[in-house]
């Protein structure tokens, strides 16, 4: 095999057209989903560990998404703040057809009926502890958690969302659900499976978002997965998939791209991962103390997850990411 001087790595690489024609992973408007937080109140207010991503009332929503929308960002993943007086230990709001994202997802399709909806399934913006699924003696209960998700998922789909996304990690609940789904005739609501969900110490401004962090008790170890597991997430994967799921998250997002790349090579199903809050977080962070450029370090880091087999990726940058695509075209 030929090399240096005969072979030149640097050829490639001289000019941008050229460093564009062989350019094997593109980052596209396409590729993005827009996590946001709903609230009933009226008003906008920012999220104190997450700058720039806020909490949205539905008086303002649509309007709020409206660039979203014009930017062509194809979904968009609801996740609800609800207040204290209406949380309860088995996060009967969730089951509320009127609750706010029913109510949500009724405006958004209204206004953009084109635009996919992507409601989460899990209880823990709904319980007074703070965990997922129904405690029991004080442990998360799997089948009688499944029992009230599978609820849940029923009342979104029957609101307007197009995509229920069970995140809760609860054993048998994709097949649960998708059997509820069909039986009520809901055959093309999808589901979009968090199959590999780790108990991660990433999470903490999201259950700041969503008013939940001093409310948890104890910690998820039980349902969400080991950080130190990787075959299990293939496991995880195969079971959803035989069970019904459409596509697959997983989360955290980028310290878990050896996780996405496994799943992606084995099962070639569309696949997904969550850039969540802790890493938004820290990326913000760097920003404001002007020790990593915004421009360049978004759109570099949201390619790592396309190099890494996503298809497609919940970011909270994922406006910004579609404004610097399109003022590149």
């Amino acid at each position: 095999m030929e090399s240096f001087p005969v072979i030149r790595m640097r050829r490639n690489r001289k000019d941008d057209w050229n460093r564009r024609l062989i350019a094997q992973h593109e980052l596209t408007v396409n590729d993005l989903i827009w996590p946001i937080f709903v609230k009933e109140e009226a008003g906008v207010e920012e999220i104190n560990s997450m700058p720039g991503q806020f909490r949205v009332g539905l008086d303002g929503l649509v309007q709020y998404v409206k660039e979203a929308v014009e930017l062509g960002i194809p979904a968009i993943a609801l996740f609800p703040v609800i207040p204290d007086n209406k949380k309860d230990s088995i996060g009967t709001e969730a089951l509320n057809s009127n609750n706010v994202i029913c109510q949500a997802a009724k405006l958004l399709k209204e206004a953009y009926p084109n635009v996919g909806l992507i409601g989460d399934v899990a209880l823990d913006p709904y319980t007074d502890h703070g965990h997922d699924g129904i405690l029991v003696n004080g442990y998360v209960d799997n089948d009688e958690s499944v029992r009230v998700l599978v609820q849940q998922a029923l009342i979104l789909a029957k609101s307007g969302i197009d995509v229920v996304a069970p995140s809760d990690m609860m054993d048998g609940r994709i097949f649960a659900i998708r059997t509820a789904l069909d039986k009520e005739n809901l055959h093309n609501t999808r589901i979009m499976s968090y199959a590999a969900k780790y108990a991660s110490s990433y999470y903490g401004p999201f259950r700041d978002a969503l008013n939940s962090s001093e409310r948890l008790k104890g910690d998820k170890k039980t349902y969400q997965m080991d950080p130190a597991n990787s075959d299990e997430a293939l496991r995880e994967v195969e079971l959803d998939i035989k069970e019904g799921a459409d596509m697959i998250m997983i989360k955290p997002g980028l310290p878990y791209l050896d996780i996405v790349q496994r799943v992606k090579t084995k099962f070639s199903i569309p696949t997904f991962a969550y850039q969540v809050s802790g890493e938004y977080s820290m990326m913000m962070a760097s920003f404001e103390k002007g020790w990593l450029n915004p421009d360049e370090v978004i759109i570099e880091t949201l390619l790592a997850f396309k190099r890494g087999g996503c298809d497609g990726i919940l970011t909270y940058f994922a406006v910004d990411a579609a404004r610097k695509i399109q003022s590149k075209e």
